[in-house]
């Protein structure tokens, strides 16, 4: 894939994730700018994770071949993930709540994502990484659209919090820390090798903070059954 081919599917795609969150915004005007933003948030997880999925070589071993030249279809995936990354980032400083750890973990990818389409290398790894990280996206968005749509406290939000711990917990502690010791192991390039650290680090931080999360709503829970 030519590097003028990989510049184009960057910068359609950060106009065409652009484009996406103005009409969302357009049709629900009376819904806030994080909502929306969700939304866009919502459809890249899913087509990341379908990408992703397609360009496996071997699901036998699905990081495999490790430390290799990427394909086509693994730098069409990356490509489109780092369009939606820095249409994110700038979506995000016009948000008012504005997230450091979030940021942190943006940048962090953003310069992964790059120097893996620099490079043209370790596509089997940022794929696989890419994977585990979006897996649970669609959860957290839907946990926070449903505050906004009225069902804050309720058991669904409930189910979508759990659900979202468990695929989050399960995808980027388990699955994330194995590609983490595989892209450290192999002989990437070191600012790759440096991407994985810090994205499990990150997954690290947000694993405890989604654990007290649920400990806090079942805990609230419980005690409101009681004192009914």
């Amino acid at each position: 894939m030519e590097e003028y081919e990989i510049r184009n599917v960057v910068v359609v795609g950060v106009i065409s994730w652009s484009i996406a969150f103005l009409v969302i915004r357009k049709i629900w005007s009376n819904r806030s700018f994080g909502f929306c933003n969700r939304l866009v948030s919502t459809a890249h997880a899913t087509l990341a994770v379908t990408l992703a999925s397609l360009s496996v070589q071997d699901w036998s071993c699905p990081v495999c071949p490790v430390a290799s030249n990427s394909s086509p279809k693994q730098l069409t995936t990356l490509a489109v993930t780092l369009s939606y990354l820095i249409y994110d980032l700038v979506c995000c400083l016009f948000d008012k709540q504005f997230s450091l750890d979030n940021t942190f973990h943006h940048l962090v990818s953003i310069v992964g994502i790059t120097a893996g389409l620099a490079y043209g290398k370790s596509g089997s790894e940022l794929v696989a990484a890419l994977w585990v990280s979006e897996l649970s996206s669609p959860f957290l968005h839907i946990r926070e659209l449903l505050k906004e749509l009225g069902y804050k406290d309720t058991d669904l939000n409930l189910a979508a919090d759990i659900s979202f711990a468990v695929v989050f917990s399960i995808a980027r502690m388990m699955f994330g820390s194995y590609i983490t010791f595989v892209t450290v192991s192999a002989s990437n390039p070191i600012i790759i090798q440096a991407m994985a650290v810090g994205l499990l680090l990150v997954s690290t931080f947000w694993f405890y903070k989604i654990a007290r999360m649920v400990k806090h709503k079942l805990t609230k829970r419980t005690t409101s059954k009681k004192l009914a």
